[in-house]
């Protein structure tokens, strides 16, 4: 894929059974599964369930908490529907945002590298947060 053009990559939603999770995806929403069997293998932290070409939701199981803290106080959205949004920008765009971020003193996380996604692995990613406190996650794709 080419165009760079802002897309939403994905959404984290935390659930109680990742697996049952995703089979309900699956079989009543009919999306398709992604990364269950590596899950169940504990090969993976989370499975997901692809939304079309571009966008994925990540089934996070709730046993992650204590792991998300990309940024203080990220835990604390453990147990609301939806922990973070991604959005997958090209790279000019990418250090464009964090820019502006920086000069508004928004805090930002620090860069990470390879992290999974609808594209595969991204290339770098970030985190940061609204006035409201929802989660952001910016990255872009090699």
């Amino acid at each position: 894929m080419t165009d760079n053009t802002p897309r939403l990559d994905h959404v984290v939603l935390w659930v109680r059974d990742p697996v049952a999770a995703a089979g309900f995806y699956d079989k009543t929403v009919g999306l398709e599964p992604l990364r269950v069997a590596e899950f169940a293998a504990g090969q993976v932290s989370f499975p997901s369930v692809r939304l079309n070409d571009e966008t994925i939701f990540d089934l996070a199981p709730l046993e992650l908490v204590e792991h998300m803290n990309m940024l203080p106080g990220a835990a604390d959205s453990a147990g609301h529907p939806v922990n973070h949004v991604c959005l997958a920008l090209a790279a000019d765009a990418f250090d464009t945002l964090r820019t502006r971020l920086e000069e508004h003193a928004v805090p930002v996380s620090d860069l990470t590298y390879g992290s999974y996604g609808a594209r595969g692995k991204a290339r770098r990613s970030f985190y940061f947060r609204d006035p409201d406190g929802n989660v952001f996650e910016a990255r872009h794709y090699a």
